[in-house]
């Protein structure tokens, strides 16, 4: 059964409520539109009303999401760069902000999390047990310049 086709207006209502209740990025907004089959054009003129009625700015909901992903959900810079070029963020606009997180902020994350995981690992050395937390790390996204400063730092303080 084919749905009737959605209006600009109709599409700019829901956009914007859904807006209303969260950040969301104009990819995602581009998504929502493309999945209604509406009009490359129609598109394009209800994002601009989104972007001009203040209820869509991308570098806003980069900066709410790379802020959540981080302390919410122990993300590191490489997975949340993936998960923006996702949602249609421009790089651009997301880079600065990313380059603006001191890299304290990721190492606070990370050192609980290689903590809580080096007491689950089994691994017949240190060696074997140290590539484990380096893929675990890097499976979140972290990078190896932070994730040596927690390996090395730790394993000589408080992993054992």
């Amino acid at each position: 059964m084919q749905k009737k086709a959605i209006t600009e207006k109709e599409a700019l209502v829901k956009l914007s409520g859904l807006c209303v209740k969260a950040e969301h990025s104009s990819g995602e907004m581009l998504q929502k539109m493309r999945l209604w089959k509406m009009p490359e054009d129609a598109q394009e003129r209800v994002l601009r009303q989104l972007i001009d009625q203040q209820f869509v700015d991308d570098a806003r909901f980069a900066k709410a999401f790379i802020a959540d992903k981080i302390h919410y959900n122990g993300w590191g810079r490489r997975k949340i760069e993936q998960a923006l070029r996702l949602k249609g963020v421009a790089e651009d606009v997301y880079q600065p902000i990313l380059d603006s997180v001191d890299d304290e902020e990721y190492l606070s994350q990370l050192r609980p999390l290689l903590k809580s995981k080096w007491k689950q690992i089994r691994a017949a050395s240190d060696y074997e047990r140290s590539g484990k937390l380096i893929k675990f790390a890097m499976s979140r996204g972290y990078t190896l310049d932070i994730i040596r400063q927690c390996i090395d730092g730790a394993v000589e303080a408080d992993l054992e």
